[in-house]
């Protein structure tokens, strides 16, 4: 009996985890999977994380259990260096290892388009220890601004789906915080939301984005559209029109790049914005043993674009199919990426969708129950996938009935902490 060959993975994110969980069906291999976080996280629920409308317990997944539950090895670190001519990774805990074929899904991180100041004094929220680092730092805004009542000058730049999905949930974060409400909100929080092209969400339908504008201002937004960002400095953020617009909460949601790492990969073709080059088949175009998909690939034609539902798909067609017919001596078919819409939810004020047909629906009534039921259904089908449908439905239970409230509400805890006395 011959040797199993020696897949390994960098990156656990959608598409990485994907592939992992359909290639351990495959006898003829065994799986590394290789990551620099212990858990995966489902990075579309990534906003609700940070405003802590949902709770971190059940809508985690440590890569060790799912190791263990789908037969792979996980290692927790990154890559270092790599030789593709010997197949050899070496890695930064400086364990080195070879491969027989190699899968790149190291994902996506912001873009800040070279502006001045952003990547200085903007948050990002590409990781969970950004949602961390956005969820404490506007919990002690929320805090000092009821001690001082002095509003939180709060501005998201990008007004796509992160941008627009985050602004409502940090609004849902106070309205749910037991003692705020919104009318609390209304004196606390003076937010913005400024996007560079002439509408938000570019790639619903106008109406969609019309509506989605009027549910933010609604919210007590100032929309800016067509509103080109020159410079980010401390306190305020200036658009190329000469408006400068105060701000002591600047988060950066607008656009997405390569990660850093695939400039490792010095022997393959690379995109001007550093994705790696990819044929029909997800192959690289230059190492037919070396995969890429998920936001770091680029198809060189009819490129997908940077979702999870793109993932997911490349990785399971990468698993499921290339793959084995690649062990068999046979060629792969080519991926075929089947677009089965979109879906934005405004927390729990509204949502929208989009068919494959760029029709669009939601923004009221069952329309907008059933775009918001969709939402979550990703989420719940990915979750099942990962933990069981027992554990899915305890978690999606839980939530119902044990909804998380955000711990906001700095003049309660104070209160609270001197009555205990």
């Amino acid at each position: 009996m011959s040797a199993k060959k020696h897949v390994v993975i960098l990156g656990g994110g959608v598409g990485g985890l994907e592939a992992a969980t359909q290639l351990s069906h495959n006898s003829r291999v065994r799986i590394t999977l290789i990551d620099q976080n212990a858990v995966h996280i489902w990075k579309p629920v990534l906003h609700e994380l940070a405003s802590g409308t949902i709770g971190q317990k059940g809508n985690l997944f440590a890569f060790n259990e799912l190791a263990k539950r789908f037969g792979f090895t996980f290692i927790q670190s990154t890559m270092d260096t790599v030789d593709t001519t010997t197949k050899t990774l070496n890695l930064e805990n400086g364990q080195v290892l070879n491969y027989d074929l190699l899968i790149v899904a190291l994902g996506a991180c912001a873009n800040d388009f070279g502006t001045p100041g952003a990547k200085e004094n903007c948050l990002f929220l590409n990781t969970l220890a950004d949602a961390n680092t956005i969820h404490e730092r506007f919990r002690s805004l929320i805090e000092r601004a009821q001690l001082t009542n002095k509003p939180v000058n709060m501005s998201i730049v990008g007004g796509g789906a992160t941008g627009v999905q985050l602004a409502a949930e940090l609004c849902q974060a106070i309205d749910n915080t037991p003692g705020l409400g919104p009318d609390a909100r209304s004196k606390l929080l003076k937010p913005t939301l400024i996007e560079a092209q002439p509408r938000l969400l570019p790639p619903f339908p106008e109406q969609v984005s019309a509506e989605a504008k009027a549910e933010l201002e609604k919210l007590g937004f100032d929309v800016i559209t067509d509103g080109m960002v020159s410079e980010v400095g401390c306190g305020y953020i200036a658009l190329k029109d000469g408006r400068r617009i105060d701000s002591d909460f600047p988060i950066w949601a607008a656009g997405v790049k390569a990660c850093a790492a695939t400039s490792l990969l010095k022997d393959l073709e690379l995109s001007r914005s550093g994705q790696i080059m990819v044929g029909s088949t997800l192959q690289t175009t230059r190492d037919p043993s070396i995969y890429a998909i998920g936001d770091c690939a680029r198809m060189e034609v009819d490129p997908t674009a940077p979702t999870a539902q793109a993932a997911r798909q490349e990785g399971r067609y990468v698993g499921r199919i290339a793959i084995p017919r690649q062990l068999a001596g046979k060629p792969p078919v080519p991926f075929v990426y089947n677009d089965r819409g979109a879906v934005v939810a405004l927390g729990d004020y509204n949502a929208w969708g989009m068919w494959p047909s760029k029709k669009g629906f939601g923004g009221h009534g069952l329309s907008a129950q059933l775009a918001r039921f969709i939402h979550e259904g990703l989420f719940r089908q990915h979750q099942m996938g990962l933990s069981g449908i027992f554990r899915t439905i305890c978690a999606t239970i839980g939530e119902r009935f044990r909804p998380n409230n955000p711990d906001l509400n700095g003049k309660q805890k104070k209160q609270e902490k001197e009555e205990g006395k």
